[in-house]
């Protein structure tokens, strides 16, 4: 695998967010997958899914960082620098809205 030099630092930064975006809604949703299926209490399928988002979030996030070849101590200086507060914000609303409507997680679920 080559590496792949980005053509500029905004170039980077968008790759990074949506790489950030896209890991942390895989592991939200896996999260709630795992809940529903299992049929945690809402706070054990939020701690799981909150969990998970931030190691999917970070590690999707460290690929375009690395692409562009950078030190992986620089990569997770720059991943908890500039994901943190946004996974944390995401999280809060997606789970408050969750735990607002009533039946939000069990939605859809059949069994």
């Amino acid at each position: 695998m080559t590496v792949r030099r980005e053509s500029s630092p905004d170039q980077l930064a968008l790759r990074a967010t949506v790489h950030c975006l896209t890991g942390c809604s895989i592991g939200e949703v896996l999260g709630m997958v795992l809940g529903t299926s299992f049929g945690w209490s809402n706070i054990a399928t939020i701690v799981v899914a909150v969990a998970l988002a931030f190691v999917f979030g970070y590690t999707l996030t460290l690929i375009p960082l690395r692409r562009a070849g950078l030190e992986w101590r620089t990569v997770f200086g720059l991943a908890l620098a500039s994901d943190t507060l946004s996974i944390t914000l995401m999280e809060i609303v997606d789970n408050a809205i969750m735990l607002g409507i009533p039946g939000a997680k069990e939605h859809g679920h059949h069994g």
